[in-house]
């Protein structure tokens, strides 16, 4: 007996701490769902006028809430208003966002304490008699106040009262609402924060429906335009694509409804003679059919003997009535009258054979003086149609007698629509030469300016976004036009024009643009540049093919081209600049000889206000230095050879090659006094770096015939124990005159080393390296580099490598990266390349003995 007291008491135990552990859990589990329930809700209401109610529903399942309400600080005035109220006793006459003296009550007092405030009805009373705050409202007879919190600041108060004695709070329902008020603030501010981005969303959809509104009703403009050439056609159509009468019904009606509203619609036909009108279609959705019936005073009657289009509605019908134009015969339900009536007549050359008409009910439209004028174009076409159509029928009943009027009429149909389809042929080719017109030149056919600077404006666009699509344009003027033009007259001038056109279009790619901007004024948008050599490419071909005479009327003309090339650059932001300057470039080819292209550079556009300025660009005042590239093998073996380049300081253009700058000579003299002082500095340069063989480039002027002797002076004196390698550039060679290509093969005579400099820049000359003794060939950096792109310039190589290999020249690669492709060029059959580049200062004073053979 002992032992059972305490195992039951153990069990009383054990069964109270569970009950406590389940109430707890339970609370948890309430305070949890309760709390998903929020999130969810505040994630889904669209406004705060829905979230407070549903908060409400979630406490009500938790804790006695029916008067329940929410009291928010407005942030202007710094008072508290009601957000939500809902009471058992006070109702809705509190009303919402009105001044209620809440600052003064139990809900001002929990917001001024900023903690949650239990009250019963007694303990309100003694606190209100206690002048803690006023009594408002009915009194409750318990009332919980829980401040709500953004971060540290307290924004409102959550109330719930009851008016029920047995139904009070415990602690458990007072913490839901504490954890509730919580979470309120962050879902107020994410309700808001939806609120906001849906206004945000809803103006700026407003912005784009006006955008789009606008925009469509430019369309339905340009579509009315084209609607009723089109209804036209259809209903000329008609005449023979309609099998019989009621085919070309239901073919009339289909057209009716692609202008206006046809849902409901009749045709109907009248016979002069015997005043009757029958309706031989009719699609209504209250009439089956309509009966024929005698002339009288309806709707159809007074469309019939107007000979007018009639728009009847509502207030017009009821005037007509008024009037006695128009009776009824028996009352129309009101269901059944239309709220608007559209009828047209059918008027042929002998009169009105009927009407058309379209009717709505119900108010479902309402038709337009728009659709007056439509329908009243259209019935002008569908009664000849049908006047087409009802003497085709008489006529097949009249049987043998009518044949031959029936044929007669047939014959004038069938011109009548060849002529509607050749006119329907011949608009569609005006639209297509308008089209053409707007964005061609008249009189040969290429784009236009304003196409042309469409596209490059495109093309600047993208080459701003993606820097490694590199483009080119080339601004090309015809050498001698104006002599043309005065000689054989402005016809043989636009032929020329024609066939130059023709000329220059096989000279570019089928993606590249060709256009005219006017009169002899050509220019080309080259696009998807891999490298620029492929725009001089273009441009040398060009010059090749002008130089041949062009056969106009029996007479050869001979002219030219000069183009100005301006590559792409991430300075451009208009097109403006870009043709600026590649006009530019094209005047400098003009103006340095003509049937020549020039590539633009800075220099070109830059201003020289006086003389002293301009002589800072003469050739004689600019300091010079030389980069010497040694030439090596592929596994980086240095040779006994290097590469002698020239460099001068311009005061524009900077560091800049002596190729480019000997064209800022201010006479031949100069050029030729500068070139030789090189000649002799690169040799002494050559004798310090302890260089076997130097190689230098040497332009054609010192094989003209007064300058070689110079030449071969100063040759003379430069012998020691290095060698110099006169190399001269392939395409100066290429266009070299007779005594230019004796005096070269003289220098091979006379012992001197000579090589070919920039050798298949823009083509391979075999014949050249057959004609002359070189010591040395250097391939192009544009040639090496598409020895691996292309098979037909690795074909080039092996038809070239077996000539010099005969001829025991040296051929040596060279390019800006060449190194990073010796391993793949050497499978091709090359084994020396120009290696890396060192400054060579140049000596500030020159030799002596150059000077005084100058």
């Amino acid at each position: 007996m002992e032992d059972k007291l305490p195992s039951s008491r153990r069990l009383a135990y054990q069964n109270k701490r569970l009950k406590t552990l389940l109430e707890k859990y339970k609370q948890s589990h309430h305070l949890q769902n309760a709390l998903i329930q929020l999130s969810e809700r505040a994630s889904t209401v669209a406004e705060l006028t829905l979230l407070y109610p549903a908060i409400h529903d979630i406490l009500q399942k938790y804790v006695p809430s029916k008067s329940f309400y929410v009291v928010l600080q407005n942030q202007q005035c710094q008072t508290l208003e009601l957000s939500y109220f809902s009471d058992e006793k006070d109702g809705i006459a509190v009303p919402l966002n009105h001044s209620n003296s809440f600052d003064e009550g139990a809900t001002g007092y929990v917001f001024k304490e900023g903690k949650t405030t239990y009250f019963t009805k007694q303990q309100m009373q003694e606190a209100a008699a206690n002048g803690l705050f006023k009594a408002l409202g009915t009194p409750a007879e318990h009332w919980v106040g829980v401040p709500v919190y953004q971060e540290k600041n307290i924004i409102g108060v959550l109330a719930a009262q009851s008016y029920d004695v047995n139904q009070s709070y415990n602690s458990q329902q007072i913490q839901l609402l504490e954890v509730m008020s919580l979470y309120l603030a962050t879902a107020i501010e994410r309700v808001k924060k939806r609120e906001y981005l849906e206004s945000e969303v809803k103006i700026r959809t407003r912005a784009l429906t006006q955008s789009n509104d606008a925009l469509n009703l430019e369309v339905a403009n340009r579509k009315r335009a084209l609607q009723r050439q089109q209804i036209l056609f259809k209903v000329s159509e008609i005449a023979t694509q309609a099998k019989n009468l009621d085919d070309a019904y239901v073919k009339i009606h289909g057209i009716i409804k692609t202008i206006t509203y046809a849902e409901n619609l009749y045709i109907a036909l009248y016979d002069k003679d015997s005043g009757w009108i029958t309706f031989p279609y009719c699609v209504d959705e209250y009439k089956e059919n309509t009966q024929p019936r005698q002339f009288a005073k309806g709707y159809s009657e007074l469309v019939i003997s107007t000979e007018e289009t009639q728009l009847i509605n509502p207030e017009k019908a009821q005037a007509l009535l008024n009037s006695g134009v128009v009776q009824r015969s028996a009352p129309v339900p009101n269901k059944q009258k239309a709220t608007s009536w559209l009828g047209a007549p059918l008027k042929t050359s002998q009169g009105v054979i009927g009407l058309i008409v379209c009717q709505a009910y119900n108010n479902k439209h309402i038709f337009s003086q728009d659709d007056n004028e439509l329908i009243t174009f259209v019935s002008h076409q569908i009664a000849a149609v049908l006047q087409t159509k009802l003497a085709n029928q008489a006529i097949a009943k009249s049987h043998q007698e009518l044949e031959f009027r029936v044929n007669e009429k047939t014959k004038e149909l069938q011109q009548t629509n060849l002529h509607l389809q050749m006119q329907i042929e011949e608009r569609k080719k005006i639209e297509q030469q308008l089209y053409h017109d707007a964005h061609h030149d008249s009189l040969t056919s290429l784009p236009n300016r304003s196409l042309f600077l469409t596209q490059l404006e495109k093309t600047l666009q993208h080459f701003q976004r993606f820097p490694e699509r590199q483009f080119a344009v080339l601004f090309i003027d015809l050498d001698k036009f104006k002599d043309i033009n005065d000689q054989l007259g402005h016809q043989a001038g636009d032929q020329f024009l024609i066939n130059v056109s023709e000329l220059f279009s096989q000279c570019i790619r089928e993606h590249d643009l060709l256009a005219r901007l006017g009169g002899d004024e050509f220019v080309i948008l080259l696009t998807h540049l891999t490298e620029p050599q492929q725009a001089e490419d273009v441009a040398n071909r060009i010059i090749d093919l002008m130089k041949k005479p062009f056969n106009i009327k029996g007479t050869l003309l001979q002219s030219g081209a000069s183009i100005g090339i301006n590559y792409s650059k991430q300075s451009y932001k208009h097109t403006d600049e870009i043709i600026r300057d590649a006009d530019a470039a094209m005047y400098h080819a003009k103006n340095s000889g003509k049937n020549r292209y020039e590539l633009f550079h800075p220099l070109l556009t830059q201003s020289i206000a006086d003389v002293g300025q301009k002589a800072l660009h003469h050739l004689d005042v600019m300091p010079m230095s030389f980069r010497s590239s040694e030439i090596i093998t592929l596994n980086e073996q240095q040779q006994s050879e290097s590469l002698f380049e020239a460099f001068g300081e311009h005061p524009i253009l900077g560091f800049t090659s002596f190729e480019v700058l000997k064209k800022f000579a201010t006479d031949k003299e100069q050029h030729l006094k500068v070139e030789l002082q090189l000649l002799a500095c690169a040799y002494t340069q050559a004798i310090n770096a302890n260089v076997a063989m130097a190689l230098v480039p040497c332009s054609c002027l010192l094989l003209e015939k007064h300058e070689f002797t110079l030449f071969v002076d100063v040759l003379n004196k430069q012998r020691g124990p290095s060698q110099l390698c006169l190399l001269f550039d392939e395409q100066e060679i290429r266009h070299a005159c007779a005594t230019q290509l004796e005096n070269l093969k003289q220098l091979s005579l006379l012992g001197y080393s000579i090589g070919l400099n920039n050798f298949a820049k823009d083509r391979c000359e075999l014949n050249l390296l057959t004609d002359v003794n070189f010591d040395y060939l250097l391939l192009s950096s544009t040639f090496s580099k598409r020895i691996l792109q292309q098979d037909s310039y690795d074909l080039q190589l092996q038809g070239v490598l077996p000539i010099t290999k005969l001829k025991k020249m040296k051929v040596i690669a060279k390019g800006p990266s060449i190194l990073n492709f010796r391993a793949l060029l050497e499978k091709h059959g090359l084994s020396y390349f120009v290696g890396k580049q060192h400054t060579l200062a140049c000596p500030e004073s020159q030799p002596e003995h150059v000077s005084q053979s100058v």
